[in-house]
C-alpha cells in the first residue's frame, strides 16, 4: 500500500500517478483551499441516487435523503434537484432543507426528542409526516396541531426487535434501543390517531440501524410491519404507505457492498400484489463513498525500535473525523501522489494534533510518507463534517463540491474569530 494502486469508488481515480475526483486533481483543491478539507463528488451522489431508484423499481418509492449523514447546503441542493425527499431529526435540519430549496411537503420528521418549537415549525411548514416514537410525543403533536388548526400526518415508528447485525452504537431496531415503540404498543397509538381530529394516518415507519450488510434483517422487519398493517386493516384503520427506513451498508474496507438490486427483488416479492406506497430514508449509502477528507502530514515520529510505534502526525484530527475514535471505524487512507522512489514504506499510526491519546484516523497503515505529503481519507462523505467539533479550539474544515471539471467551496473554513464571536462582549 505504498502507491496509488487501490480500489477507488465515488468518482475517485488515478491519473498519471495522481489521485483525482471526477475531472479535478485533489492536489489542486488542497493547494487552493488548504487542508484539512472535505471534498465531495456531485456525480457520485447523483449516480448512487439514480441506482437506488432503479433498484427499487417497478414500485414507485419516495427516497428521503437522511440529512444527518451530510447536511451541507450544497449537498442538500444536489438531492433537492434530483427530486429527493428528506428525512430530518431536528428543527435545525428542517431549516437546512428549506434553505437548500427542499420541499417541506416531502420531509419526514424522525427522532425521539422533538420539542414543542420544532413540532410547531414543522406543522406550519406542512411537512409530509411525523415519525412518532412514543405515546407522549403523539399527545404533544396532537395538542400542537389542534392549537394551530392543522392536521398532523402520523406514522408510528415501530421497533420490531430485529437485530441488524451492526455496531451497537448504530443499531436502532432492538427492544433495548431508545427508538420507536414495540409492535404491541403501536396498535393503541394508531387507534388514537384514527379518532383524533387533528391527526391523520400517513403510514407505518421502521428503521433498524445503519451499515446493514444483508437484506435479511430488513425483510424480517418488513414481515413484522405487514402483520401490523393487516391487524389494523381488520380494525378499519387503513395504512397507505410504509416507510422502510434506510441503513444500507457501504464497504469501508473489505465488507461486501449492500446489494440493493437483490433487496429490491426480494421486497417486491414480499409485497406481492399489495397496493401500498413506499418510502425510504437512505443517507450513508448515497454519500459516504462520494467524499474524502484531505489532510497533510505535519511531522513524522519514527519509532526508536522495531517494536515501538511510528507516528505520522497530520493536520486533521478527531474533531474533524471522529468515526475512528468513536466507532473504531476503518477508513482507507492513501497518498494523493505517488511517493518518491527512495521513500521507504513503514507501518504508521495516523494521528492528529488533539491532546488525546484517542485522537487517531488510522492505526497500523503501511505507507511511504514524507513531511508535507497529502493524504486522502476515503469514504468520508457521511458522518464526517456533520460530527465535527471545535475541541481544542480548532476551526472546522472547509467543504468543497466537485462538479465535473470544476469545484467550489460550499462551506468556507472557520476562523478563530468565528469560534469566539458568540463569547465576545459587544
Amino acid at each position: 500500500m505504498t502507491g496509488l494502486h487501490h480500489r477507488f469508488r465515488g468518482g475517485f481515480h488515478e491519473v498519471a500517478g495522481e489521485l483525482h475526483v471526477d475531472g479535478v486533481p485533489l492536489r489542486a483543491i488542497a493547494e487552493q483551499v488548504g487542508t484539512p478539507v472535505y471534498v465531495y463528488s456531485r456525480a457520485s451522489f447523483e449516480t448512487r441516487f439514480r441506482a437506488l431508484e432503479a433498484a427499487l423499481a417497478p414500485r414507485a418509492a419516495m427516497l428521503c435523503y437522511a440529512v444527518k449523514a451530510n447536511s451541507n447546503l450544497g449537498v442538500l441542493r444536489v438531492f433537492a434537484e434530483l427530486g429527493a425527499g428528506f428525512d430530518i431529526v431536528s428543527g435545525g435540519e428542517l431549516q437546512r432543507v428549506v434553505s437548500a430549496g427542499g420541499d417541506p411537503s416531502r420531509v419526514v420528521f424522525s427522532g425521539v426528542g422533538k420539542t414543542t418549537e420544532e413540532i410547531d415549525f414543522a406543522l406550519k411548514l406542512g411537512i409530509a409526516c411525523f415519525n412518532v416514537e412514543s405515546a407522549p410525543e403523539l399527545a404533544r403533536i396532537a395538542d400542537r396541531a389542534a392549537l394551530l388548526g392543522r392536521v398532523a400526518q402520523i406514522a408510528v415508528r415501530v421497533n420490531p426487535d430485529v437485530d441488524a447485525g451492526t455496531h451497537p452504537y448504530i443499531s436502532t431496531g432492538l427492544k433495548r434501543n431508545k427508538f420507536g415503540v414495540p409492535v404491541g404498543d403501536a396498535k393503541a397509538l394508531y387507534r388514537e390517531v384514527a379518532r383524533h381530529p387533528a391527526l391523520a394516518v400517513h403510514g407505518i415507519a421502521c428503521h433498524i440501524g445503519s451499515q446493514i450488510a444483508s437484506p435479511a434483517p430488513l425483510l424480517e422487519a418488513l414481515a413484522s410491519l405487514l402483520r401490523l398493517l393487516d391487524d389494523l386493516a381488520a380494525e378499519g384503520i387503513a395504512i397507505p404507505r410504509l416507510d422502510l427506513g434506510g441503513g444500507f451498508g457501504v464497504s469501508y474496507r473489505d465488507e461486501p457492498e449492500f446489494d440493493v438490486a437483490a433487496y429490491g427483488r426480494a421486497l417486491n416479492a414480499a409485497l406481492g400484489t399489495r397496493d401500498i406506497a413506499l418510502m425510504f430514508e437512505p443517507g450513508r449509502y448515497l454519500v459516504a463513498d462520494g467524499g474524502v477528507l484531505l489532510t497533510r502530514v505535519e511531522y513524522l515520529k519514527p519509532g526508536a525500535t522495531a517494536e515501538a510505534p511510528s507516528f505520522a502526525i497530520v493536520d486533521a484530527a478527531m474533531n474533524d473525523l471522529i468515526r475512528p475514535a468513536l466507532y473504531q471505524a476503518w477508513h482507507r487512507i492513501v497518498a494523493v501522489t505517488a511517493p518518491a522512489a527512495d521513500t521507504p514504506a513503514r507501518t504508521w499510526q495516523i494521528v492528529g494534533p488533539i491532546c488525546e491519546s484517542g485522537d487517531f484516523l488510522a492505526n497500523d497503515r503501511t505507507l511511504a510518507l514524507a513531511p508535507g505529503d497529502l493524504l486522502a481519507v476515503h469514504s468520508a462523505g457521511a458522518y464526517g463534517m456533520v460530527q465535527a467539533s471545535n475541541y481544542n479550539t480548532r476551526a472546522r474544515s472547509a467543504e468543497v463540491l466537485v462538479e465535473g471539471r470544476t469545484f467550489r467551496v460550499v462551506r468556507r473554513r472557520e476562523t478563530i474569530r468565528d469560534l469566539l464571536r458568540l463569547e465576545l462582549e459587544e
